[in-house]
């Protein structure tokens, strides 16, 4: 098996707009599903993985999200990314927080969705399909048909060497973005620290042929909005 990386920057400045109204008292990241937050889960994905540094982004309800980590994530080097003065969105959230990552490559988590690892866990996987010379993303993808609580149609089609190619306007794609990935830091070589989002450098990279995906073996549950909330919990229920 490869090893992990050390490093992970969990995306957990976003308004939440979506989950509206769970979010008008609480960050999204601490919306609670089935008894535990949504950032909770997200970094027990990651510790589990073996991560042990975390960079944490902040905006809405910053206080609310540090005073939460400071008093359960005792055991990890967690950072703060802060965003109050202004919202980056993904790819600049990114941008700004790569001094304070050790790790190159690193693991990057959405703090809006659930991870439950089938036979090779979701961090282990795309540290063994990992490789420097071919890839500057790696993106962890499910099948369209396995995307629980996701509506759209599909974001990427990934050949039978992994490289992604984006849905056409007006189709369906065979595969979702889990909101989980793993990056290289040469792809945010002279990028500026500016609002923008991750699909810009996607793009670069796929242009390049440097972007790829590999499956996710186990479940996935696509919680942005306060409906998936009740419906992912009534599927973890059954599990």
């Amino acid at each position: 098996m490869s090893e992990v990386p050390a490093s992970a920057m969990v995306l957990a400045a976003g308004l939440g707009k979506r989950m509206r109204p769970l979010t008008a008292t609480r960050p999204k990241p601490l919306v609670e599903v089935a008894g535990k937050t949504l950032l909770d889960r997200a970094i027990g994905t990651l510790k589990a993985g073996g991560v042990t540094q975390l960079v944490v982004n902040v905006h809405y309800m910053a206080d609310r999200l540090e005073a939460h980590l400071n008093a359960r994530e005792k055991q990890l080097d967690v950072r703060i990314s802060d965003e109050r003065e202004l919202l980056l969105e993904t790819g600049g959230g990114l941008t700004k927080a790569l001094p304070l990552i050790d790790a190159d490559p690193f693991l990057s988590i959405n703090a809006d969705n659930i991870w439950i690892d089938g036979p090779v866990g979701a961090t282990q996987l795309l540290a063994d399909r990992w490789n420097p010379q071919e890839m500057d993303a790696l993106l962890l993808m499910v099948p369209l048909a396995r995307a629980n609580c996701h509506g759209g149609p599909g974001d990427f089609h990934m050949d039978a060497a992994g490289r992604l190619s984006r849905r056409k306007p007006g189709r369906v794609a065979p595969f979702v973005y889990t909101g989980f990935q793993m990056l290289s830091k040469r792809l945010f070589e002279g990028v500026a620290v500016e609002p923008f989002s991750m699909n810009r450098l996607w793009d670069r990279a796929a242009a390049e042929g440097r972007l790829y995906g590999v499956a996710h073996q186990g479940l996935w549950f696509d919680v942005g909005t306060a409906a998936a909330v009740k419906e992912t919990e009534a599927l973890l229920g059954v599990l």
